[in-house]
């Protein structure tokens, strides 16, 4: 069926469909620098308006990336803290528009 909102595929070839921050948490995790060395989350649909990646860095720590076209939104930050990471991009996902998609209740995050 898909993502009713926004899928995660990771470069190892794992996917989920709207992922929770527990989610979110154990693809960062599991994030390496030999063969699985990001994430990237978007909605599920052909031209997507934004996205968000989490990247691991060769010296430590994770290089996270939020882009939306539509709130002419770039930003590039590095964290270390995997449930730092989790948290605020769930957050950040939650404030994304989703066009003709049921309103996103607070409680299902």
């Amino acid at each position: 069926m898909g993502a009713q909102y926004y899928g995660a595929d990771s470069e190892n070839g794992d996917r989920i469909d709207d992922p929770s921050e527990d989610v979110l948490f154990m693809m960062i995790s599991d994030l390496n620098t030999s063969d699985n060395t990001f994430v990237v989350v978007q909605p599920d649909e052909d031209d997507p308006v934004w996205f968000a990646s989490v990247a691991v860095l060769d010296e430590g720590g994770y290089e996270i990336v939020r882009r939306d076209t539509v709130r002419n939104e770039h930003k590039v930050t590095t964290a270390t803290s995997i449930n730092d990471i989790a948290r605020d991009l769930t957050i950040w996902m939650a404030a994304r528009n989703f066009p003709g998609r049921p309103t996103r209740q607070a409680s299902e995050f």
